[in-house]
Parts: C-alpha cells; sequence; structure tokens
C-alpha cells in the first residue's frame, strides 16, 4: 500500500464513526487482508454474528459464519464446528448465547503444547497453547449490550489494566471483603494477572467483547473464608441477578457449604450435576480413566477472582457484561485459567462494592480498590 492510499483510508476511518461490530473488527482484532476469521453463532446471535460478517469483509477479510443450536455448560460443540475449528484460522469469534460447547475429542483426550500444558478443548490450544489464533468469546451477548459497552476508550481501559498488573507483581496473596459479608483471602504465589483489556491483535490473544477486566487464578486449595455473592450469577443454564444473596463458606481451599434461598439450591444442583456427571463420561470413554475424582473436586474449586474495568457496563443479570462493571468483583467456582484445576463448570458470581488488599513477600500491603472504587492513580 502507498503513502498516499495509507492517508485516504486513515481519513476516511477517522472521519466516519465505526460500528460496535467495525470497532471489534478494526480496533480490537485488527483483522488484516486475506486473514481468515471463523465465526460461531447461534439463531438468537444471527444478527451480530452478521454484522461481524460484513465488517471482516470490509476489512477485506475472509470470514465464514456456521450456526449451531444453544450449548449449555454441559453441551458439547457441534462436530463440524470443531472440525471448522480445526483448519486453524487466524481469528474466531464465538459469539454465542450461552457457551460454544465442549469439545468431545479433547476431553477423552487433550491437546498438549509444547510447555507441557494440556488443553480439553481446541479453541483454547489454539489461543494458549499454539498461540497461532486470536478469539473472541461473547457468551450472552446482546445487541443493546455491544451497542452500549463495546465502543470504549481502549487505551484508557489498557492502561488501566497495566497499572494493576504492576501492582500484581511479586503479590502473595489478596484479601477481599465486601458489606455484603465476603471475607476471603486467596494464595496468588506463582500466578499471573491475566487482561481482557480489548487488545486481541497479536497471535495468541482473546478475551470477551464486552472487554475490560483483570483476572487471575487462585492457588488450587488455598482460598479460605466466606465468598457472599450479592450481584449476580452463572448458573448451568444462564445467569441471574440474584433476589437472595448465596453464601459460600470454604473449607481447605474448597466450597464447603452453600446457603441462601432458590439461587443458592440453583447453584448447588449445578456444581452437583458438575461433580456426578465426570463419572458417566469416564465411563463412557469420554474422560480419561482417573480424571472423573480430579473434576468431582474441582467443581468446588475457587477458579478466578477477577475485577471488571468497564465504565459503561452494569449489572443486567448477564454476566458477560456484569463482570466487567466497575465497582465489582467476581469470583468463579470451577476450571480456573492457569489449566490445573479441570472440570466441566466454570461458574462467575459478582460482589458489589468491594476492598481488594494485595499483600506481599515483606509484609505490605497495598489497596487497590476501595468500598469499589478504584485506587490506582499513576
Amino acid at each position: 500500500m502507498g503513502i498516499k492510499e495509507f492517508n485516504e483510508k486513515m481519513i476516511d476511518k477517522l472521519s466516519k464513526k465505526l460500528s460496535p461490530a467495525e470497532t471489534i473488527v478494526s480496533d480490537v482484532v485488527g483483522v488484516k487482508k486475506g486473514e481468515r476469521v471463523l465465526i460461531i453463532a447461534n439463531p438468537s446471535t444471527a444478527d451480530i454474528a452478521q454484522d461481524l460478517y460484513m465488517a471482516v469483509r470490509k476489512w477485506e477479510g475472509k470470514p465464514t459464519l456456521m450456526f449451531q443450536d444453544d450449548k449449555t455448560s454441559f453441551d458439547y460443540a457441534n462436530k463440524e464446528v470443531i472440525a471448522a475449528l480445526k483448519t486453524e484460522p487466524e481469528i474466531c469469534f464465538s459469539i454465542s448465547n450461552i457457551k460454544l460447547g465442549k469439545d468431545a475429542e479433547a476431553t477423552a483426550k487433550p491437546y498438549t503444547a509444547e510447555n507441557g500444558s494440556t488443553f480439553t478443548h481446541i479453541f483454547d490450544y489454539l489461543l494458549d497453547g499454539k498461540k497461532t489464533m486470536r478469539g473472541i468469546w461473547t457468551p450472552g451477548i446482546t445487541p443493546d449490550m455491544l451497542n452500549r459497552t463495546a465502543v470504549i476508550d481502549y487505551s484508557e481501559l489498557k492502561d488501566r489494566c497495566e497499572r494493576l498488573n504492576k501492582l500484581f507483581k511479586n503479590a502473595v496473596s489478596v484479601h477481599i471483603t465486601a458489606p455484603g459479608g465476603t471475607d476471603v483471602k486467596i494464595d496468588v504465589q506463582g500466578r499471573s494477572l491475566m487482561f481482557d483489556d480489548g487488545d486481541f491483535t497479536k497471535p495468541g490473544t482473546g478475551g470477551n467483547i464486552p472487554a475490560g477486566e483483570v483476572f487471575i487464578s487462585p492457588v488450587v486449595g488455598k482460598t479460605e473464608g466466606t465468598i457472599v455473592y450479592d450481584g449476580s450469577m452463572t448458573f448451568s443454564d444462564g445467569d441471574s441477578i440474584l433476589e437472595t444473596p448465596i453464601t459460600c463458606v470454604l473449607k481447605d481451599g474448597f466450597v464447603d457449604k452453600i446457603t441462601g434461598g432458590e439461587e443458592a439450591k440453583r447453584l448447588l444442583k449445578t456444581i452437583t450435576e458438575a461433580e456426578e456427571r465426570p463419572y458417566t463420561l469416564e465411563s463412557e470413554g469420554k474422560l480419561q480413566k482417573g480424571q472423573a475424582d480430579i473434576y468431582k473436586r474441582n467443581a468446588r474449586n475457587i477458579g478466578e477472582l477477577g475485577i471488571g474495568l468497564n465504565p459503561a457496563a452494569q449489572i443486567t443479570g448477564n454476566m458477560l457484561e456484569d463482570e466487567k462493571a466497575f465497582h465489582t468483583c467476581h469470583f468463579a467456582i470451577g476450571e480456573n485459567y492457569d489449566n490445573d484445576a479441570p472440570c466441566l463448570i466454570h461458574l462467575d458470581g459478582v460482589v458489589r462494592d468491594p476492598t481488594i488488599v494485595l499483600e506481599y513477600k515483606d509484609g505490605s500491603t497495598r489497596t487497590i480498590l476501595d468500598k469499589g472504587n478504584l485506587k490506582i492513580e499513576k
């Protein structure tokens, strides 16, 4: 491309307000001419998927759009979807109403990366194992959510993430309290902070739209205290704003007691199913022998601490947006992002107005949220 042509394209881009789909294609993943882009959607997300398809074409990428029925946390993706991912596209958009669906083949026989890490889904293997793919996944996305939260100042978001990353360096534990009753301490020694900063332009990067969180996987079995979810919660069949808080008491690093109203019963039902189903999968040869016990244990693991950083996000009862909201943090029950706690679920739950204090080896501390307000000035 000549200088004149480049300048003309830049002037055209700056003079026209980009749509949310065009912002994602241009600014978030940076689609290049000729790149293969796989878009996987459900009928209910067709409009968003088609907007992305047309935006990819506008940026001269090569899009492929395919549909499957809605998938819950326990369902498998269609074989055709897995086969399409095996073609190793440069970019994949998973535009799902609930979930993309599990990878039956990789669950039975996980992929192994060069560093020895194992992956039970081809999507994760290409993204985090081989690091050849860029990805976006949007479980529960709606047109309203996309329009409100996708067009934000991504440079400011990235700056917040980078400042938090510096503060998390060398932290050994994190103490979280909240007005609703949460009082929990997590061990993060050896763990690294991860970002959903909206910059997915390099191979091996990806995240949600809406973007806007940092998150870390607690050391397995070393989270102690009580979590009171008082915002919203993910269940196997979808997300809900909580009418009655759910209290989870931890013992030896895992969820021991769950109390509350009907939503607490709904959470326990999801966890119980995640504890029992692995034995059926193992008997059917869909899990490696001996894995069922591990999957059962990790169904009560605390797999994530996340902090919301998107100023346009609100608590709406849709976790894709809720976990990005300012003045919140979230804890996930189930598998983590360091791939050492495999199980069938990853259930996010939001805590309102937390105070988060980082603790270091020398005994010093640093408060990064105070009653939900960020304290990370430069």
